[in-house]
């Protein structure tokens, strides 16, 4: 019997999950085409395996059902030589093969070759065979009377399907059928498959990528929507969220999810309006209060100023308490006028836009810082060619006194601090950064450092004159400037830097 090969899928190494061996689609679309294409190549292949195996059963039925009716006709007449050989030769299809056997050996065989010498009978040169050993001890092993089996005869002569009857003389005959033209009908049938079943995949690949991309429009307007909304600016400012999804039929998921989205962007624009209108009107507060404020500040500096110069004798107690109400008005009168500076930039106001010479106000700025701070080491870092942008020169110069106060109040003294200016060569930026080499800033307070009434010791004394605004004017006044600030820190290592373009600035809403 003929034994079928055995196909060995080779192993391939073992990888980490997420091999690039076996990409994956990652798309909604490419999954639904290569799961429908992968179920199409299995069906297509369940049905070419049963057809084929249907077709090969049908086959070997016949060939096995034409055994039975023929009997031991042509091997009885490799018996009967010359007897009546040649009409038993003609009845029988080309390629029939008859053995005699007796006592286990072959003692006669032959094929039916179709020839016209045929009707000679069975001593015709042509039509007899030879086994070998092997082959003579299989047809010895074929049971008298059982079913039809499947012989190997070698090249010459192929598979065949071989049946044994007890002869008349006591011998055994052996009648066969080739299986060569079942097989050549299967392999037809098995090419003609593979053709239709590659042109159906084909065209139903082509079909299926149009219809998934058809079906799934609705879903990319939805990832559209989402990733316009997410590209806008909603940290601050007024947001307009006009985008919604055309697609809110609840009758398909899309749509139910499309409805949803939009129901979400309903109450998210909600809770922005809300939140705008809070920030515009704690704006309009801190900017009419600061305005207010600044005369009756004003007025109380005044009239402390006016009683200090009593020309008559004032006691100590009440020097003291009027020397001691001009330092908080003071005070008082640079908290408003930051928080007033902070409302203005806060409400977009513009400022002036001229050329303004970075190195120019980095000179002077350390200098005054030097003069302020005599107990700290104070260095600067500049280009050889003047770095000039655009912007409000009292602004900037502003936030770099900020910077270098900032660094000299809360660091001890002796402590080093620089000014660097310098132009980055990518991005065409200027570069401002203020060094120290203090204790650094905690983590905690890292994070909040830019924001209003942050001090980084909560227990010192006021008497510093720090208002904990300071760097959230840098910050303001750097992104009105379309710039960026932002900090690192360490024990032995604070770093502020200051980013501005060259161009005209962008300033933020």
């Amino acid at each position: 019997m003929t034994r079928p090969l055995r196909m060995t899928r080779p192993t391939a190494p073992a990888g980490p999950r997420g091999s690039r061996l076996r990409p994956v689609p990652r798309t909604l679309r490419a999954r639904l085409i290569a799961g429908l294409l992968v179920l199409l190549v299995v069906t297509c292949a369940a049905v070419g395996f049963a057809t084929t195996a249907a077709l090969r059963h049908f086959l070997v039925d016949r060939l096995d059902q034409q055994l039975a009716e023929a009997g031991g006709r042509y091997a009885a007449s490799l018996e009967h030589t010359g007897q009546g050989g040649g009409p038993d030769t003609r009845a029988q299809t080309p390629g029939t093969l008859g053995v005699r056997l007796l006592g286990g050996r072959v003692t006669a065989a032959g094929v039916v070759d179709g020839d016209a010498d045929d009707t000679d009978g069975p001593d015709d040169e042509d039509d007899r065979i030879s086994f070998t050993p092997a082959q003579q001890r299989a047809l010895a092993a074929l049971p008298v009377g059982g079913p039809a089996r499947t012989l190997d005869l070698g090249e010459a002569q192929g598979h065949y399907r071989v049946r044994a009857v007890a002869g008349r003389d006591g011998d055994v005959l052996v009648s066969g059928l080739p299986l060569r033209p079942a097989e050549e009908t299967v392999r037809r049938l098995e090419g003609l498959e593979l053709t239709v079943f590659a042109i159906a995949v084909a065209a139903a690949g082509t079909a299926g990528a149009l219809w998934v991309g058809w079906s799934l429009r609705p879903l990319r307007r939805v990832v559209g929507m989402a990733e316009r909304v997410s590209a806008m600016p909603l940290a601050s400012g007024e947001v307009l969220l006009a985008e919604r999804v055309p697609d809110d039929d609840p009758r398909t998921e899309v749509g139910r999810v499309g409805a949803a989205l939009n129901r979400m962007l309903g109450h998210v624009g909600d809770a922005l309006a809300r939140r705008h209108a809070v920030e515009e009107r704690l704006r309009g507060f801190a900017a009419d209060a600061s305005h207010e404020l600044r005369t009756p500040v004003a007025t109380v500096r005044g009239h402390a100023e006016l009683a200090l110069r009593h020309p008559g004798e004032v006691p100590a107690p009440v020097r003291h308490s009027l020397e001691r109400i001009d330092a908080e008005a003071v005070r008082m009168g640079a908290i408003v006028e930051d928080l007033l500076l902070l409302a203005r930039l806060d409400a977009g106001r513009p400022l002036a836009e001229e050329d303004v010479d970075l190195t120019r106000i980095a000179l002077n700025a350390v200098a005054d810082a030097r003069a302020a701070g005599p107990d700290h080491r104070w260095r600067l870092a500049l280009p050889e060619d003047p770095v000039v942008v655009r912007g409000d020169e009292h602004r900037l110069s502003q936030a770099a006194a900020n910077l270098l106060a900032n660094a000299r109040t809360h660091t001890p003294p002796g402590t080093g601090i620089e000014l660097r200016l310098e132009r980055e060569r990518v991005g065409g930026q200027v570069e401002l950064s203020v060094t120290d080499d203090g204790p650094g800033i905690a983590p905690e307070l890292l994070e909040r450092v830019f924001e209003r009434f942050v001090r980084g010791d909560r227990a010192r004394s006021r008497a510093t004159g720090s208002t904990g605004l300071g760097l959230a004017i840098v910050r303001a006044v750097v992104r009105a400037h379309g710039g960026t600030v932002d900090a690192a820190s360490r024990p032995g290592r604070t770093v502020f830097t200051v980013r501005l373009p060259q161009g005209s600035p962008e300033r933020e809403p």
